[in-house]
């Protein structure tokens, strides 16, 4: 059976599975819309929080990032402990108390609690924007993994993976969402290990890829570790040490910050806390969640170091036993002809990976390319083509001359240059001709690098899939709710009928799919880039005024809505600045680099400190201002009493 007709037999099979469960679990209540009807087992509640929070950004993009960030780059470390430790935090300081509160979504809470319709609508605007933000890289996950597997464009993997959500996730609601998400917890984790367990068996000889990441590199006989034999590896082809430690620890630990504190104030999470009976079920289910989310964290860096040591192996094959310059690279022969290597001409025709011979040898060579020699090579190619394209009755001897200064400043910048003890001139490079290579495609390709059996690479497509539908179905949610009952039933029509109330929820979620749809087409970054956008946004917005909610009786709604107002604006502007205005292409005030952020901190990082801006103007004006009503405090003093939690009331 060829690979094609096997993805299309398990990744159906698992979109059957997903939409039976909607029309077995199918609403019909507002309680069941949002929140499950309160009926869901903790196990359960946790397996499903699991799939909703490890979106494609966990499965696909992760790995990816410490692939080719390296183990020691400050992206990978603050993943693993700002969304782990961000968990902890919630479960600890938000989730039993929300639960306790006994209402539907997080803008009620902040209304009631800061007794002001303002504060609610405030709530809602900035709900909206996380999981609009957060909602494009579920999107970019599923074209990526569509536009491979099932050899479409991105495009149509957009559009098909838009018509699934809408499917299930507009019929059922939270109870089918709920449901489908255990579904898709089992179909990630599955495909997320297996692959891992192949690979860490044939590179190390371990069963277990947390132990294989440590192991020996068994094609060498394990007499050196795999770590190092990948940092060997990387820095003889110019790349900085796989394991070098972050240059900029500063911005390291904000991120870290943004995206803990961002992971407690998430609004598609935190109501997953709403669907259990009681607190203290709240309390179990976040425990449960963690530990199906550690069952793939543990082993995200073992398949992102697997993933950097398969991809540079198979374009030096002589670095398995040898070092890699010391032998050919890769051939296009080979490439046009093993089938081994058929994975690189599939992945180029998505435009996620690409090369280019581009010293006409025949072969493809992969390494870190000085930035004089790029820009060199890219004058160079500017001036021939600007030769090329004169016309001929034009008077060339400028250009010519041009492309002679140009050929001269190449040739200077590839004396210059060193790989090792020689120079790049020296051994023939003229440039990396590995040109492109997506942070999304490593786990998705990674079963393929390493020429696993067609149906472990079909079971990774159908595990990414679930991976990103299951988040974007629960961002969906969260963005109908927020709008059908704290907009419309909270704001504009409060008598409106349970049954107009449901009807508006399922059209609220149909346009934000539509609109998620749209802003997936170009995407201001790969999928755990503008995830981490998001966080950043619910770091400075949502999460200030929950904590302070709960934790504080004096911050009144003023405080609250200046705070959320202050850490949204400050926030969204810095993140637009670098990634372009409202994530249009080519608006951006500053080229997203190092060398123009402010302080040194990334659009990534800008969270912590909008959390701080929001604490700030929320403490400074509620001091300033009138003190909350005495019911205020009561409610506050109700809430932080362990025990006892009513149903959630439908007003």
């Amino acid at each position: 059976m060829d690979q094609f007709t096997l993805n299309l037999i398990v990744v159906g099979a698992t979109f059957a599975i997903y939409i039976g469960i909607a029309i077995w679990a199918r609403a019909g209540s507002t309680a069941e819309f949002y929140a499950a009807g309160q009926g869901v087992h903790p196990v359960l509640n946790g397996m499903a929080t699991g799939a909703d929070w490890m979106s494609a950004a966990s499965f696909i993009s992760m790995a990816g990032i410490i692939a080719l960030a390296g183990a020691g780059g400050y992206q990978q470390s603050a993943f693993l402990m700002g969304w782990t430790g961000g968990y902890v935090l919630l479960a600890l300081l938000l989730a039993p108390y929300l639960r306790k509160f006994g209402k539907f979504t997080v803008p009620e809470f902040i209304g009631d609690r800061f007794y002001s319709g303002g504060a609610r609508l405030v709530a809602v605007i900035c709900l909206i924007v996380i999981s609009v933000t957060y909602v494009i890289g579920q999107m970019r996950g599923v074209g990526v993994t569509f536009s491979r597997f099932l050899e479409v464009s991105t495009d149509t993997g957009l559009y098909i993976g838009a018509a699934i959500v809408f499917a299930y996730a507009v019929l059922g609601g939270m109870k089918g969402i709920t449901y489908t998400q255990v579904a898709q917890y089992i179909v990630l984790i599955i495909a997320y290990t297996i692959p891992a367990i192949f690979i860490s068996l044939s590179l190390t000889g371990n069963f277990l890829p947390q132990l294989g990441l440590i192991g020996g590199y068994a094609p060498t006989g394990g007499d050196v570790t795999m770590l190092a034999k990948l940092d060997s590896l990387v820095t003889e082809l110019g790349f900085t040490a796989y394991t070098a430690d972050s240059s900029n620890m500063f911005n390291m630990f904000l991120f870290t910050m943004s995206l803990m504190i961002g992971t407690a104030g998430l609004p598609h999470v935190i109501i997953r806390f709403f669907t259990v009976p009681k607190v203290a079920d709240a309390r179990s289910s976040a425990g449960w969640a963690l530990v199906f989310i550690a069952l793939l964290y543990t082993v995200a860096p073992a398949v992102g170091a697997m993933a950097r040591l398969n991809l540079t192996t198979t374009f030096w094959p002589g670095a398995v036993t040898g070092s890699a310059l010391s032998a050919p690279a890769v051939s296009l022969a080979d490439i046009e002809s093993k089938p081994e290597l058929s994975w690189i001409n599939t992945w180029k025709a998505t435009g996620l990976l690409n090369y280019e011979d581009k010293n006409g040898e025949g072969m493809i060579q992969y390494f870190n390319e000085p930035k004089a020699v790029a820009a060199a090579n890219k004058a160079l190619g500017e001036a021939k083509k600007a030769l090329a394209d004169a016309a001929a009755d034009a008077d060339k001897a400028a250009l010519e001359t041009a492309v002679t200064d140009a050929t001269t400043a190449r040739d200077a910048a590839l004396a210059e240059a060193k790989l090792g003890d020689k120079t790049l001139a020296e051994m023939g490079l003229v440039g990396n001709e590995l040109t492109k290579v997506d942070n999304d495609i490593m786990v998705l390709a990674n079963p393929e690098i390493a020429a696993l059996p067609g149906w472990v690479i079909a079971l990774v497509a159908a595990g990414g899939l679930a991976a990103a539908l299951s988040t974007a179905a629960g961002l969906l949610l969260a963005i109908s709710s927020a709008v059908s009952h704290d907009l419309i039933k909270g704001s504009i029509n409060p008598n409106i009928s349970e049954k107009g109330e449901l009807l508006a929820a399922r059209v609220s979620m149909g346009v934000a799919i539509a609109v998620a749809t749209w802003l997936g087409l170009n995407p201001p970054g790969f999928a755990a880039q503008v995830v981490a956008l998001a966080f950043g946004l619910a770091a400075a917005t949502i999460f200030p005024a929950l904590m302070m909610g709960i934790f504080s009786k004096r911050i009144n709604k003023e405080g609250a809505i200046l705070g959320m107002i202050a850490g949204l604006v400050f926030t969204a502007v810095y993140i637009f600045m670098y990634l372009g205005w409202f994530f249009v292409p080519g608006t951006a005030t500053y080229a997203n680099t190092p060398d123009n952020y402010f302080f040194g901190i990334s659009p990534l990082s800008i969270g912590a400190i909008g959390a701080l801006v929001n604490f700030i103007v929320a403490y400074v004006v509620s001091m300033a201002t009138k003190a909350p009503p005495q019911e205020v405090v009561d409610l506050v003093e109700s809430i932080r009493v362990p025990k006892g939690a009513g149903k959630a009331q439908a007003h």
